[in-house]
């Protein structure tokens, strides 16, 4: 009879497999968390951010609370164009503001009541035009300043910059009153509204 020290427990065995196995496997939870990390900061950082719209000035198409997502990656592919909706940050007041790109360099905007004009061609603007009429049934205009004006006396857009006006034309501080934007000053598009959930849609730019 052998005395039992050629003996093996097979429970201890096992054990001592799956530690290497479960070490294994934490190392590559581990890693895939640190992934998932990093992608979250590109995207929010580099690709994306979220924007929280303060005020009426883009009424009906964006009310005050709404978040929208803002792509960051567009404008440094393109220029932007005329529709489009985009944040950007007013160096004097040290924050972000939400408008429709109405002009770009080159062109030359005029502003006249509810009529606008690029280039001495008049330009409609769907994304408006229930507001306008509205007010226009009530006798009223939906827009209250005029451009250029006695604080922007200028019409023409300048290199490197653009024009912008809210949709909400006689509730909005835009280029107007702040002056022409500088491409540099752009954080991005403004591309989904995606809270509160019953306002949830693609932005429309045109």
């Amino acid at each position: 009879m052998g005395n039992g020290n050629d003996l093996t427990n097979p429970t201890s065995k096992g054990l001592l497999e799956k530690q290497p196995l479960v070490k294994s496997e934490m190392i590559d939870w581990l890693k895939a968390i640190v992934v998932a990390i990093v992608l979250v900061f590109i995207i929010r950082w580099l690709l994306f951010a979220p924007f929280i719209v303060e005020g009426a000035s883009m009424e009906p198409n964006f009310k005050t609370d709404e978040r929208v997502v803002v792509n960051k990656m567009i404008y440094s592919l393109r220029d932007p164009k005329p529709g489009e909706v985009i944040v950007f940050h007013v160096r004097k007041e040290s924050k972000d503001f939400i408008k429709r790109v109405i002009g770009v360099a080159g062109d030359k905007v005029q502003y006249q009541g509810d009529n606008l004009y690029v280039n001495g061609k008049k330009v409609e603007e769907p994304y408006i035009q229930g507001a306008i009429q509205a007010a226009h049934a009530k006798g009223e205009l939906y827009n209250n300043v005029d451009f250029p004006n006695g604080t922007i006396t200028d019409s023409k857009v300048p290199k490197g910059y653009i024009f912008v006006m809210g949709d909400h034309r006689n509730n909005s501080r835009d280029s107007r009153a702040i002056g022409f934007v500088s491409i540099k000053d752009i954080v991005g598009r403004a591309d989904v509204i995606f809270w509160p959930l019953d306002s949830m849609q693609w932005v429309k730019h045109k």
